[in-house]
């Protein structure tokens, strides 16, 4: 069954032979979001219409959950241990791109066919996070953005610094990276499903084309910003001038404007 979200056009999108929802909003050049767990939560379509509304033509696609059902633990948890059995996630893999990146892949070709411009961005959250970086194996990427990326799940120096990326993939997006293509990436200092070492590892790996945001949520720290604060700009978004997370917010939307608005 279809489910309307408000403020949004909703169509089946069948690519790589696979039929998926996808909500639009917007018009110019296209960004994909990538919705966390536990799905297309009112705080992502929030995000989504902010993107819309500062110019660019939103796809969001459903890859699981309910659209428009409010976050909770329950169902949180539940949709989680349902992406952790579902083939089309390889969650625990630090060093292997899950199956779901070759339909958004074409997803990020068929918009770009569509909408024009130099490119399209990305940006996707918590599970789906690294699905921004494995999409630039897509020429179509340009604006790829990590917002809290959290897999591989696990706990081990390997996992907290295992980009979900097969090895194959990891070249192409070094080489994309070394050409002219930036990454922006952004994270809470305590955040333990998106540690440090993963962010070093981007900046070993992509360098001076990484940009990392790390937000402090340490004790005390100057906008009582709690330490288990996980979701940059949806959950967590505290949207006051100057607050970190609205400035976060703020960087996402102007990197989407340089990286796609084409000059006059």
């Amino acid at each position: 069954m279809r489910v309307p979200l408000e403020g949004f056009t909703v169509a089946p999108m069948t690519l790589d032979g696979v039929e998926r929802d996808v909500y639009r909003r917007g018009t110019g050049p296209g960004v994909i979001v990538m919705h966390e767990i536990p799905g297309i939560t009112p705080t992502v379509a929030r995000f989504a219409r902010i993107v819309a509304d500062a110019g660019f033509s939103v796809l969001m696609p459903n890859l699981f959950g309910t659209p428009g059902r409010p976050m909770s633990m329950p169902y949180a948890a539940g949709q989680l241990a349902r992406a952790c059995i579902n083939r089309e996630f390889s969650v625990f893999a630090a060093n292997g791109t899950s199956p779901i990146i070759s339909w958004l892949r074409a997803l990020c070709a068929a918009a770009h066919a569509e909408l024009g411009g130099p490119g399209v961005g990305a940006i996707g959250m918590c599970i789906t996070g690294n699905f921004a970086l494995a999409l630039m194996v897509e020429d179509a990427m340009m604006a790829p953005v990590l917002s809290q990326p959290s897999l591989p799940i696990g706990l081990s120096r390997c996992a907290k610094r295992g980009l979900h990326l097969s090895e194959e993939d990891l070249v192409t997006v070094k080489r994309r990276a070394a050409a002219g293509v930036p990454v922006l990436g952004m994270r809470f200092t305590h955040d333990f499903m998106c540690a440090g070492e993963r962010f070093e590892r981007l900046r070993e790996e992509l360098g001076e084309a990484f940009e990392g945001i790390e937000i402090d949520s340490s004790r005390g720290n100057p906008h009582g910003i709690p330490r288990q604060a996980h979701s940059v700009v949806t959950h967590d978004l505290v949207d006051e001038a100057g607050h970190p997370t609205r400035v976060a917010l703020d960087r996402v939307l102007a990197f989407f404007e340089e990286r796609l608005r084409p000059p006059a």
